[in-house]
């Protein structure tokens, strides 16, 4: 696959990256471990070089496996982990977000122990923490880039004032927030522009909203009580019932090119810019085979007006994230 460039940073990763967090957390029980570590090394031989895990999945868990499956691979790959939550080095969480610069530099400690590597390729701050000012998180991990721990700078979920606030101190590589053809507040609310202005990448994470996009959830589809998706306003049976009709529009596309419609959902990211690159996560090689497809599916400009002006005219029902967990990203 060819390779994309995180906006000006001449940090290149393949234009479809692999999001870590469901072989651990949040999408029901964990996948077992060795299966999970072959997953992450097919990933690697079909061309994937881009990696995303967070402290918090597990929490920990996913930082060790991720750090066991690609020690083979190190020197190929771009692993980006996050700090920010008020994680105790126990595991117990504390309640709420912790991004005090001391904090930050003993997370990072940590995650470089658990990852099995020297220096981390690209640390997220993975919300942003009301109680402390930007510029201090941004000078932490300024520090961190001088002294070799980390290379590149990153930022989720946070506003457009955010991101240029901390891209004065230390320059930001990434920003990354749920973005997707059912999630577009970033367009909305000068995320995007902010990031193109300042030459920042932007990584996608819930490209194919969290599986609804490809199409094999209904309103009859039942989650496991440790799937996080049970929780999600957008996830009702009812919200369920009435966002199937993105689904259909992407089905009808799909079959149109020949592909699928997670490829069809993947392939418009691809298409907005340059500098964007998706996240999609799986526990399956044949999903993980589909989502690398996309790169093939091309849409032209008469596809993405009329792929646009369909989605225009679709209410999507249902919040994308609980109130209390919204009320931590910025807009």
């Amino acid at each position: 696959m060819q390779k994309r460039e995180l906006g000006n940073s001449k940090l290149q990763v393949s234009p479809i990256g692999f999001g870590c967090m469901g072989l651990s957390h949040a999408y029901g029980p964990a996948m077992e471990k060795q299966q999970a570590i072959e997953l992450l090394r097919a990933a690697v031989e079909r061309g994937v070089t881009f990696f995303d895990t967070a402290e918090a999945y597990g929490p920990f868990t996913n930082e060790e496996l991720v750090g066991e499956a690609l020690a083979p691979h190190r020197t190929e790959v771009v692993i980006a982990t996050k700090f920010g939550f008020d994680i105790l080095p126990d595991g117990q969480r504390g309640g709420g977000l912790n991004s005090k610069p001391e904090h930050i530099k003993r997370v990072a400690e940590a995650s470089l122990k658990r990852l099995n590597t020297d220096v981390i390729d690209l640390l997220y701050q993975h919300r942003v923490d009301p109680e402390v000012p930007i510029e201090d998180v941004a000078g932490a991990v300024r520090d961190l880039i001088q002294a070799g721990k980390v290379k590149h700078f990153g930022l989720s979920e946070a506003g457009a004032n955010t991101i240029r606030r901390a891209h004065a101190v230390q320059p930001v590589t990434a920003v990354q927030s749920e973005y997707s053809l059912w999630t577009r507040d970033v367009e909305q609310h000068g995320v995007l522009s902010a990031c193109e202005d300042l030459g920042i990448g932007f990584v996608c994470w819930g490209p194919l909203g969290s599986g609804f996009l490809t199409g094999k959830i209904d309103a009859n589809t039942k989650f496991d009580a440790t799937d996080f998706r049970g929780m999600l306003p957008r996830f009702t049976p009812e919200a369920r019932e009435a966002n199937q009709t993105v689904v259909d529009l992407l089905k009808n596309i799909a079959e149109s090119k020949g592909g699928t419609p997670a490829q069809v959902a993947l392939a418009w990211l691809l298409a907005q810019k340059p500098w964007i690159v998706p996240i999609p996560g799986t526990t399956k090689l044949h999903r993980l085979e589909e989502n690398l497809g996309a790169v093939d599916i091309q849409l032209s400009v008469d596809d993405l007006c009329n792929i646009d002006s369909a989605v225009s005219k679709i209410e999507i029902q249902g919040l994308r994230l609980p109130e209390a967990v919204l009320k931590m990203s910025e807009r």
